[in-house]
């Protein structure tokens, strides 16, 4: 009987796989690099023109900045001894600053970008869906704090939080209960507006990751597809 020769080949079920890991080897460190540094700045740019503008903060209910936790949980005894008001206009004005601040801080995150260095590209490519953004972040949220910080000082004050922030705090901590987490109100503002900012830089690179093709750039299609 005459045997039939033996065919090595790469099974069914492990071709998706090999193909991706062939697609992936194609790709240059400078290509990878380029990659990352355009869905990161293209995220980066998306989530400012979102998140700095009327509303951008205040009327999204996945960033809007809430009144801190500790004065939340006083916030029924506050209502009712006179600053249910006060409130309410502490959560919109601190959401107006949020919104005020964030496009100011479009060149940092775009220069931080374009600073990033290469050498972690196709390890970032090849993780979880934000693991660039969380790489990014990683990299740039104690820089970007601290330049941060006075652009929030400063929109803080012309509408007039820090005024509505020390009236309801003195009053919260005068009933024995209230501890305020961040030194400032412009630190508790900063650290949330930054947590937005991130989280929406996150999800724009879900899309360049889930839709490369709908990305409109060649070289995003050429990366980020090499990983489907």
């Amino acid at each position: 009987m005459r045997r039939r020769p033996i065919v090595l080949a790469v099974p069914l079920l492990l071709l998706p796989f090999a193909l991706r890991a062939q697609g992936l080897s194609a790709l240059s460190e400078r290509e990878a690099g380029n990659g990352i540094r355009g869905a990161l700045e293209k995220g980066a740019i998306a989530a400012v023109q979102l998140l700095g503008r009327p509303d951008g903060f205040l009327a999204n209910p996945q960033v809007r900045i809430p009144l801190p936790e500790a004065m939340q949980q006083l916030a029924g005894i506050l209502s009712a001894i006179g600053f249910r008001q006060q409130l309410e206009e502490l959560e919109v004005s601190m959401n107006r600053a949020a919104e005020a601040a964030v496009p100011m801080a479009k060149n940092l995150l775009v220069q931080a970008v374009r600073n990033m260095s290469v050498s972690d590209a196709k390890r970032i490519l090849t993780g979880g869906e934000t693991s660039a953004t969380e790489f990014f972040a990683e990299k740039t949220r104690v820089p970007l704090t601290g330049t941060f910080l006075p652009v929030v000082h400063q929109a803080t004050a012309k509408v007039g939080v820090v005024e509505r922030y020390e009236r309801v705090s003195k009053k919260a901590q005068g009933l024995g209960f209230y501890r305020p987490q961040d030194p400032t109100v412009d630190h508790y503002v900063t650290r949330k507006a930054l947590d937005g900012l991130f989280f929406t830089i996150g999800e724009e690179e879900k899309k360049i990751r889930r839709d490369p093709v709908g990305s409109g750039s060649a070289l995003l299609r050429k990366v980020f597809g090499a990983l489907r």
